[in-house]
């Protein structure tokens, strides 16, 4: 019994056993499937933040939809999965863009679509750093939105710093200089401004002004009418606008109200105007009247068959509630971008899980459910997968960089014309300005020149084609401050009359004559500047403009390096430069005038040389030539007349040996150039007045510890300190034209060193005074203006136009032609020709005769030793050296028959009587025979 109850419980224990084996195999397969199901949902949930009641919101709501659809209707784009995008309207309130975002961080968003303002962006971006959930916006398009402060925040669209480079080559293209910026004050529109700024400044532009609205749609009537009355004022046209829609059409309303929108008004909107003409078509008359002849930045897409086909369906998308824009077609590539990361991150093994975030986990509340917040586990792999995005969309070829933009971004600029737009050109970052759509020159190389950048034909408001001057006056009753220099001496170029407030002058004539060509009205006001009992410091009167005491200077302003970098110079009306000036004294004609033309050390040189010459012909023409041969008195007359009458090419004696007529050429050609220049230096002495003076030029005074003068005021001082180095010390200040006559008459100073318009003028009342050396800085006078202002520009022009029309001259002659006698003074001295001139001449004249003579005696030599003992007479042993000597001496002074040619020795062995050769002494025969064995040596001494 109790065996058999035993069993039947063996049997129901396993029964058990088996059912709970069961059952715990049944729960893991369940609990499995679970977790299989959460790792690979099968509904990828991204959210959208946006104000949907905005033009963009509108249009990226739609794109967003078709791009959903279009994902779930292709199964292989998910694979199988499908896509969900829950839409969040923040309309307007950062605050309900974050609560959106929190909302979606409890329900598994792998990604995020916004927001549409930079604002939000900033504190979004920081939750998505967080939570590692990307966040990709392609209208938040700040360019301070750093990929370093913000990775998981992306940029889907070319951010404002291209735009802002677009607009500043646009200034710097239609030669503008100064730009007014109107702008919200949100982060997006103000940093966009200050990049502005930075790429104007690299062109050498600037802002003027900084119009600050409230953010957009909060902006009001009034507040842009003060900000419009402000700069209707300014001197600026070229007006920049940066500014979300609404606020962006509010401020051409009022512009327009205003005749603001009027001729010689530029406005350059960025892309808010062009949403605006593309999702609204045809305009509104009111807007289209309100915004004629402004330009606007677009987008710039490739066209293409798929952004055809999307475009053609867009009306029933969209079922005629918005208007298509560009931004759609980036909302459109958004989605696919995500949808294709996400099956990238899928395909190579990732998942799609969630986990709690456990510092939020010690964090209670009554009313936040922060621990309901998780953060996505596979968030950085989407991200890098994002990134690594390389596809054709609707907007073109989409691709990233390293630094995270968006490779060749490009806009088109449009011009609102009509009811319409007219495209007048391209922005890229490749090639910059362009006439052609930017995609066909990415395969060519980079050519950013002036000469390069194209645009076609702009209509500017008020009809105008003609491209606008960009600034007038400001019509708010201000006359420019022109500052002139109140000037004790030289008044001829400025001089304020007594007891009135009339001023003239040479300089004043020349600015008035300029601002009667200006194409505009020109209101001035001339304000002295110093104390009249000395001339003013001229750096301190141009440094005025800079601190804004004047708006220009008009005088006699000399243009120098340390003045540029503070203002901004007309073309100079005047050329100008420093010369020395001292006194000087007439030379008179004398006797000896003749010996004037060279210096003593070239005289002497020139009559050895004549000697010299002489007496090497001499040598090498003795042995053969009977004209060099005779009683020693003889030869010594003969190499005298000889030397000196070739100095007039007069010389009657025939040269012979070849070494004698080749110094001879040599040496007349040296006495050619000796000839010549001696003739010309001579008829300038005696044709030309002479002054004289110790003081050559600047280099004189530099070499010396002479005193130096200068003009109280003037640039000089500086000069003759910093670039010539000359001591302070050695400097005299002085302030008139009688105090320079005075401290050169009293030699106080050794020269006075000033201006050339000044010294003109001061030669031509002191004739005992003269200018000395050449000028030694090259200048000029023009008139001054602040840093890039285009009165610089136009005044330039009115100067070369007097210059061109020949009215500067008529000026010039008017005041400062009073030349009594500086023309006379003005010449230079005719310096003496002295040895440095010639001495070229004079070493190849000299080696020239040192190798005829040793060619002549190495030869002489060698003939000389192949002589028999017998005839040297010098065969006993005792013979001396000096008898040697005297033997070889003999034998070079020996007279040596020329050779007879055959024929004519035949006739006079013929003539002979009785034709007896053989009746010649043998000693003639020899010396007959060894001169004919010479004959093969003897060519260079012929």
């Amino acid at each position: 019994m109790i065996i058999k109850i035993y069993g039947e419980w063996l049997v129901l224990s396993f029964i058990a056993t088996m059912n709970l084996v069961l059952l715990l195999s049944t729960f893991s397969l369940f609990i499995g499937v679970l977790s299989e199901e959460g790792l690979n949902p099968a509904v990828v949930n991204v959210g959208a933040i946006f104000s949907f009641n905005t033009i963009n919101g509108k249009v990226a709501k739609v794109a967003m939809k078709a791009a959903e659809d279009d994902i779930n209707s292709d199964p292989s784009v998910l694979g199988g999965r499908k896509l969900s995008i829950q839409v969040h309207d923040s309309n307007f309130s950062s605050f309900l863009g974050i609560l959106g975002a929190l909302q979606f961080m409890e329900t598994d968003t792998v990604a995020i679509i916004g927001p549409q303002s930079s604002e939000m962006a900033h504190v979004l971006s920081n939750l998505a750093n967080e939570l590692q959930v990307p966040l990709l916006s392609f209208t938040a398009l700040d360019p301070s939105l750093s990929p370093l402060q913000y990775p998981f925040f992306v940029q889907t669209a070319p951010n404002d710093e291209f735009q802002m480079t677009a607009i500043a080559e646009m200034v710097s293209y239609f030669s503008w200089s100064e730009v007014i910026a109107i702008f919200s004050d949100d982060d997006q529109s103000r940093n966009g401004i200050i990049t502005l700024g930075d790429k104007l400044a690299d062109r050498r532009c600037r802002i003027s002004y900084k119009a600050a609205l409230p953010p957009d749609p909060s902006a009001k009537r009034g507040d842009v009418l003060r900000e419009l009355n402000k700069i209707q004022m300014m001197e600026s046209r070229i007006i920049v606008l940066h500014s979300f829609s609404r606020t962006g059409l509010l401020v051409f309303e009022v512009a327009k109200s205003l005749g603001m929108m009027g001729k010689g008004y530029v406005w350059i909107a960025s892309t808010s105007l062009s949403t605006v003409l593309d999702s609204f078509s045809p305009l509104k008359p009111e807007i289209a009247n309100s915004i004629q002849g402004a330009l606007t930045l677009r987008p710039h897409t490739p066209d293409s068959k798929r952004k055809r086909d999307f475009m053609s369906r867009w009306n029933q998308l969209s079922n005629g509630s918005i208007g298509f824009n560009p931004y759609g077609l980036y909302a459109y590539d958004t989605v696919w971008m995500i949808a294709r990361a996400v099956r990238l991150l899928l395909d190579q093994g990732g998942k799609i899980s969630f986990s709690n975030d456990t510092r939020l986990d010690g964090i209670s509340g009554s009313t936040l459910n922060l621990s309901a917040l998780n953060a996505f586990d596979g968030g950085k792999q989407l991200l890098s997968k994002i990134l690594e995005t390389n596809m054709t969309g609707l907007t073109g070829h989409v691709q990233f960089n390293q630094d995270r933009s968006l490779i060749n971004p490009s806009y088109d600029i449009i011009n609102a014309v009509g009811n319409g737009q007219r495209l007048v050109g391209y922005w890229s970052n490749h090639t910059g300005l362009s006439i052609v759509p930017p995609e066909t020159l990415y395969s060519e190389k980079p050519n950013r020149s002036s000469s390069n950048q194209h645009l076609d034909k702009v209509v500017w408001p008020g009809g105008e084609t003609a491209r606008p001057r960009g600034w007038v006056f400001p019509n708010n009753g201000r006359e420019l401050k022109i500052g002139i220099p109140r000037r004790v001496s030289y008044r001829d170029f400025v001089l304020l009359v007594n007891g009135t407030d009339k001023v003239q002058g040479y300089c004043i004539d020349v600015f008035l004559a300029a601002i009667k060509l200006l194409p505009y009205a020109f209101p001035y006001r001339f304000i002295p500047f110093g104390d009249g009992h000395k001339n003013p410091s001229y750096y301190e009167l141009v440094n005025k403009i800079k601190s804004g005491v004047f708006d220009g200077v008009v005088g006699d302003i000399a243009i120098v390096t340390n003045r540029t970098r503070i203002v901004d110079f007309t073309l100079p009306y005047i050329e100008s430069g420093l010369v020395v000036v001292a006194p000087v004294k007439k030379i008179s004609s004398s006797a000896w005038s003749f010996a004037r033309p060279f210096t003593p050390l070239m005289w002497a040189v020139t009559a050895a040389f004549f000697l010299i010459v002489g007496s090497v012909v001499w040598i090498l023409e003795h042995r053969r030539n009977d004209e060099f041969r005779g009683s020693p008195k003889q030869q010594f007359v003969t190499i005298l007349w000889f030397s000196f009458s070739t100095m007039f090419f007069s010389h009657r004696e025939n040269t012979v040996s070849s070494l004698g007529r080749l110094v001879l050429i040599i040496w007349l050609f040296v006495v050619l150039i000796i000839n010549s220049s001696y003739t010309a230096s001579l008829t300038s002495f005696l044709t030309v007045q002479q002054l004289s003076s110790p003081i050559k030029g600047i280099d004189t005074l530099i070499g010396s510890n002479e005193r130096i003068g200068f003009q109280v005021g003037s640039f000089t001082e500086g000069y003759l300190m910093e670039e010539l180095n000359i001591p302070k010390s050695r400097l005299v200040p002085l302030g008139s034209p009688e105090e320079y006559a005075l401290a050169l008459e009293r030699r106080n100073v050794a020269a006075v060193i000033d201006e050339r318009p000044y010294v003109d003028l001061f030669l031509s009342e002191h004739c005992e005074f003269s200018v000395r050396g050449q000028e030694f800085t090259k200048s000029g006078w023009g008139f001054a203006f602040p840093r890039d202002s285009p009165l610089a520009i136009d005044m330039s022009t009115a100067i070369l136009s007097l210059s061109e029309n020949g009215e500067l001259q008529k000026i010039h002659d008017r005041w400062l032609s009073k030349s009594a006698c500086s023309s006379e003074n003005s010449e230079d001295d005719i310096e003496q020709l002295d040895l440095k001139s010639f001495w070229g001449l004079f070493v190849i004249c000299g080696i020239a005769c040192m190798l005829a003579l040793l060619v002549y005696f190495w030869l002489m030599f060698r003939k000389f030793s192949r002589l028999p003992p017998e005839e040297l007479d010098t065969t006993s042993p005792s013979t001396s050296r000096s008898t040697r000597l005297q033997t070889f001496l003999s034998f070079v002074d020996e007279k040596v028959e020329k050779p007879k040619s055959s024929s004519k020795r035949k006739r006079e062995s013929m003539s002979r009587i009785g034709y007896h050769i053989n009746d010649e002494s043998p000693h003639r025969s020899g010396s007959m025979e060894r001169n004919m064995s010479q004959n093969g040596d003897s060519w260079l001494t012929q």
